[in-house]
């Protein structure tokens, strides 16, 4: 599948190296104005600190939309990183080599920033230490575990923790060839973060075996993560949100928008970073052959919850689907969702060449995530949306503020701020896969067979 370009171990380093040792103007320009995006966020929050969350759009009924939307949203985006990591991982697929870290990462910075939106809902961030200790210490009355929103913290918290030290683990041999090459400051970083890593038979067989470890065992904290998330909702005795399918459609549904944030990050990397040699038109095209399984699965889903929907029979539930389906403007953002994320990738999937075009890709990866936004926010909005007793009509409809725009605007500004900072730390596309992947496409002419250079020796 994949054309393989031969490359020596002394270019791998120079090329992959050189933006970490080397400062562009661009990279001052670019994060300076992600930090004016978040400063001006950061005056946003210290308002409605100050003032209240009457400076949100929330009503006496609509009381969880755009940031309960942002957190359930990037929670999803920091799904498909592990799992691409981890299932090309085990499965020992060669075209994952340079897309892996970068996938790992996008899922840590993702992950943290759908933490902060639960702090900022509170409108007091300090209330949130009724989360951990007892709202009345001399009555000593704790939280209430059973509730899903106590499971939240604890499994974003162990899905964080994994997902770091998933990243790390891959990360120390090229930290510890960033630490030979490196001066000042820098070399004593990579000295400490390498851990005396010095590339020894031993140190390559606990660090692979470590990484095949925590591969298996991270796959079922993925799945239990957006399940605990999907369980916020189905958990109240709400219609639309007391559904059992909630929880494998919004697990799908996260594969569906973190691939795309992928297919993203990718192309900016690709494009930013001067990757052209190692990110190639057959990983986007191999990238879209698995996001035509995943949008066929999320199409699925998508029609099991309407399916749930409407033949329950329920009334109020009826009535909900009557106002996704047929009344504006909620209707309207419905059908773009539907649009966006079925209707236009699914068959410009199809078509090789449009796989195989970085423009296309990443302009269909920005509609899906797009419309995957939508469907977060009409998934937590409308079961608010009741309609008045005895009449026909629906209560003051939700609008979000220009506070609620700005949080979602500062939240991508500090996921994209993230994966540049840490990109000029440490390269964004590991060395020692590269150089394992061309060490493993060599091959030896005999007679008139050709026959691999070296075998891959599995851990035991």
């Amino acid at each position: 599948m994949q054309s393989h370009r031969t490359l020596s171990a002394t270019q791998i380093n120079q090329d992959l190296l050189a933006f970490v040792l080397h400062t562009p103007r661009w990279f001052w320009l670019a994060a300076g104005g992600l930090a004016l995006i978040l400063g001006v966020a950061a005056l946003g929050e210290t308002a409605m600190i100050y003032v209240g969350l009457q400076l949100l759009g929330l009503t006496d009924t609509v009381y969880w939309a755009v940031l309960i939307t942002n957190f359930i949203f990037w929670v999803g985006i920091s799904h498909a990183g592990v799992m691409i990591s981890s299932i090309l991982r085990l499965t020992q697929a060669e075209w994952r080599r340079p897309i892996t870290r970068a996938a790992e990462v996008l899922a840590i910075f993702s992950l943290a920033t759908a933490g902060l939106f639960p702090l900022i809902h509170t409108g007091r961030i300090w209330r949130t230490a009724y989360w951990i200790f007892p709202y009345d210490f001399t009555r000593n009355i704790w939280p209430n575990v059973r509730s899903a929103l106590i499971w939240d913290p604890s499994a974003i918290v162990t899905y964080l923790t994994g997902t770091v030290l998933f990243v790390y683990v891959g990360l120390i041999p090229d930290l510890a060839v960033a630490r030979d090459r490196a001066t000042g400051w820098r070399r004593s970083l990579y000295r400490r973060l390498a851990m005396g890593f010095i590339g020894t038979h031993r140190q390559w067989r606990i660090q692979s075996a470590a990484g095949m470890l925590l591969s298996a065992l991270i796959l079922a904290v993925f799945v239990s993560v957006h399940s605990i998330v999907a369980w916020d909702l189905s958990m109240a005795i709400l219609p639309a949100w007391h559904s059992t399918a909630l929880a494998p459609y919004f697990v799908i549904g996260a594969v569906h928008s973190g691939v795309a944030a992928v297919v993203t990050t990718m192309a900016v990397l690709r494009r930013a970073l001067h990757l052209e040699d190692y990110v190639t038109r057959e990983h986007f095209d191999a990238i879209g052959r698995l996001q035509i399984v995943v949008v066929l699965a999320y199409l699925f889903f998508f029609l099991l919850d309407l399916y749930f929907g409407l033949f329950e029979r329920d009334p109020v539930e009826l009535r909900i689907w009557q106002l996704r389906l047929l009344t504006p403007p909620i209707s309207w953002l419905f059908h773009v969702q539907v649009i966006t994320t079925l209707a236009i990738p699914f068959p410009l999937w199809l078509l090789r060449r449009v796989r195989r075009s970085i423009p296309a890709m990443l302009a269909i990866s920005l509609v899906v995530n797009a419309g995957m936004f939508l469907e977060r926010y009409i998934l937590v909005v409308t079961p608010l949306l009741y309609k008045q007793p005895f009449v026909f009509t629906w209560v003051d409809a939700y609008t979000p503020r220009p506070l609620e725009y700005l949080f979602t605007g500062a939240s991508v500004a500090l996921v994209a701020l993230g994966l540049l900072v840490f990109a000029k730390l440490v390269p964004i596309v590991p060395l020692w896969e590269q150089k394992q992947g061309q060490i493993l496409h060599r091959t030896v002419v005999i007679g008139r067979s050709a026959i691999p250079a070296a075998l891959r020796e599995h851990p035991e």
